[in-house]
């Protein structure tokens, strides 16, 4: 005991202090406490929460006070009747046809040349051009084995060699293409190659810059012959006429009075013979003047020329071959056309699209690929819109820079696709007008608008919505007439014009309507 007393009070507190026993138990929480913990912990959480229910109550009662537009309008009272009015323009009224258009460049084309007549291999030599070159009339194509390849207007392939005295339709379109060229080749309505197409292609060369094509050497001792033959000829007919003047010549003077005075002499024998002779001696004299007037007949008659003549027209006939053959050599040595170096194209001027051969190469099939060399808009149009469109009409291109201006140059029925029928559409061309070269290639490949007018007023007229119009009970068109707007409105008779955009044009028949005059449209 003592030890464990003594081992207290080593321990416990002191005999004279005091021991708060509250002090030292544990301390027990009020309520209040326990709210203000719970408060100041979660804080943030309890002011979003107000702030959330002061909102949710701010939004009821503001949904109260204010109520939607179709609510309203719901609510409201009917507005009461009235008239609605417009007033009376002056403008200018126009009708258009639209429609939209491909543009490009027409009538993509290969182009071939004539080679089947050449000696040897076609060999391109020079003038190749280059692409988006302009091909127009009398420009050269290319040049083969030296020679050119001249381009003219047609549609007529190649298919032979023009030369003096040969007709047919290629030398009508060859006629034609030297006019175009500013070349007289004689009358267009021939398809005769005579001696002034030949030296129309005489002048073609030379505007060209070529040699024009000739027979050579040997066309030249041909035509030498020729003459020669003809000069022989002629002297053969010079003689034989000279032998028939000779044979048909009349009997001398000499002739004449020798054959006269022999008959005179034997009459006047006679005479002497029946005076003083025996009858004898009559007869005698009388058979002597019987055969000097039968010598005098016989001496002034005309010879036979019948072996003359013949010698005649023997040589007449040579002379005429000899002139044929000489006109035909002189024709061989004028200028011809050669198959291989004319190239005809269609609606020229062309574009270089494409070329397939170079200077040195032999040409084995198309040398190049042409196309239209102006840009053209292609459209398509019902049929009764096409109705209303007319060759060389104006048309207005929507172009990227604005608006540009265009003429229709075709309006043609749309050609069906191979085992389709005819969709009863119209294809319509247009060629706008000067394009720069940036135009050009900002548009080319694309869709644009066109729009083409196709009826229009001469100028501002009158015109009204056409819901202004009325009909009266005799047909005639009447609009409601609402002076100043006021509610008493008068019915004015009126006559129509165009109609477009939604106006008409009209004219009152008494003349009372004018500018800014009020006309019921509705109530």
């Amino acid at each position: 005991m003592s030890r464990l007393f003594g081992r207290r009070a080593a321990t416990e507190p002191d005999a004279t202090e005091v021991i708060d026993l509250d002090a030292v138990a544990p301390p027990t929480r009020s309520g209040s406490q326990g709210w203000r913990r719970l408060f100041a912990g979660n804080r943030v959480i309890w002011v979003m929460a107000t702030v959330a229910i002061v909102a949710l109550v701010v939004g009821l009662g503001l949904g109260q006070l204010i109520v939607s537009p179709g609510q309203a309008a719901a609510d409201a009272d009917a507005p009461a009747g009235g008239l609605i009015t417009v007033p009376i323009e002056n403008r200018q009224l126009a009708n258009d046809v639209t429609m939209r258009g491909d543009a490009t460049y027409a009538d993509s084309v290969e182009v071939s040349i004539e080679t089947g007549e050449l000696a040897g291999a076609p060999i391109v030599t020079g003038q190749v051009p280059e692409v988006a070159a302009i091909f127009d009339t009398a420009s050269i194509a290319l040049e083969v084995t030296g020679r050119p390849v001249i381009v003219l207007p047609g549609d007529l392939p190649v298919y032979r060699t023009l030369r003096v005295g040969v007709s047919g339709p290629d030398v009508l379109q060859f006629k034609q293409g030297l006019n175009a060229a500013g070349i007289d080749a004689g009358a267009l309505d021939s398809d005769v190659f005579d001696a002034q197409t030949a030296n129309a292609v005489t002048a073609l060369y030379a505007k060209v810059g070529y040699p024009a094509p000739s027979g050579g050497g040997d066309v030249a001792i041909a035509v030498s012959g020729a003459e020669a033959g003809v000069t022989s000829a002629q002297a053969s007919v010079d003689s034989a006429n000279g032998a028939l003047t000779t044979v048909q010549g009349a009997a001398s003077n000499v002739d004449v009075v020798e054959q006269g005075n022999l008959v005179r002499s034997a009459e006047r024998a006679l005479a002497l013979a029946r005076t003083e002779g025996t009858p004898n001696e009559i007869a005698d004299a009388e058979e002597s003047v019987t055969l000097a007037v039968a010598r005098q007949a016989q001496a002034l008659a005309p010879r036979d020329a019948s072996a003359e003549k013949a010698a005649v027209t023997a040589a007449k006939a040579e002379l005429t071959r000899a002139n044929a053959t000489l006109s035909d050599a002189r024709d061989g040595a004028l200028a011809y056309l050669p198959a291989g170096e004319v190239l005809y194209l269609p609606g020229l001027p062309r574009r270089v699209d494409e070329i397939s051969v170079k200077r040195g190469s032999s040409i084995t099939g198309p040398v190049m690929r042409v196309s239209g060399a102006t840009l053209v808009i292609s459209g398509s149009a019902t049929a009764s819109d096409a109705a209303l469109l007319e060759v060389g009409a104006p048309a207005t291109l929507a172009m990227p820079d604005g608006d540009q201006p265009a003429t229709i140059s075709s309006v043609l029925p749309a050609e069906p696709a191979t085992g389709e029928t005819a969709s009863g559409r119209f294809t319509v061309l247009f060629a706008p007008d000067a394009l720069t070269d940036e135009q050009i290639q900002a548009v080319q490949g694309s869709n644009v608008r066109v729009r083409v007018p196709v009826s229009s007023t001469e100028g501002d007229v009158l015109a009204v919505p056409l819901a202004a119009l009325t009909a009266g009970p005799g047909g005639e068109s009447r609009v409601e007439f609402a002076p100043g707007g006021s509610a008493d409105t008068v019915l004015v008779e009126v006559t129509t014009g165009l109609a477009a955009e939604g106006f008409v044009e009209i004219t009152a028949v008494d003349g009372s309507l004018g500018v800014g005059d009020l006309v019921v449209v509705g109530r």
